[in-house]
């Protein structure tokens, strides 16, 4: 094979896996489930107006949702307030179950901090795991909603 032709069978084996074009667009339902889930839950920490909620089509990430912050040096050079984006991605996260989605929710929810400064909380820490939260937290979750819409 010569190659010239071993170029042409490359660039057709590229031409075929077109890339999918990365689209956001503003999930007001996720959105009104965060507001839910905070006051739900009495999050006094979290400033809901300052989280802003996306929906992404064609992400090859394999998550079914992100938080992003903004951190302190750019809240001072742009003059702004502390704010977070809970990015969530419809291929996986439209899949799953109304209680399922409420766990992803809570679950990057708990990555803001107490102080809401515009930093992240990891994963795990000497005294937390967010996994075994997510847990306990959606459990009083159903519990209060029950509640509530009695």
């Amino acid at each position: 094979m010569s190659l010239t032709s071993t170029r042409k069978k490359f660039k057709n084996q590229m031409s075929k896996v077109k890339s999918q074009k990365l689209k956001w667009e503003v999930a007001k339902e996720i959105k009104k489930n965060i507001e839910e889930i905070v006051g739900v839950l009495g999050f006094t920490h979290i400033d809901s107006s300052r989280i802003f909620c996306y929906k992404t089509y064609g992400s090859k990430s394999r998550s079914y949702a992100r938080i992003w912050s903004m951190p302190k040096i750019f809240q001072n050079a742009l003059k702004i307030k502390p704010a977070y984006v809970i990015e969530v991605l419809s291929k996986y996260y439209d899949k799953l179950s109304e209680d399922e989605r409420k766990r992803v929710l809570i679950h990057e929810l708990l990555h803001i901090p107490k102080n809401f400064s515009g930093a992240l909380v990891p994963h795990r820490s000497r005294s937390r795991h967010l996994g075994a939260q997510v847990s306990k937290l959606f459990k009083e979750y159903k519990t209060r909603s029950i509640k509530l819409s009695s």
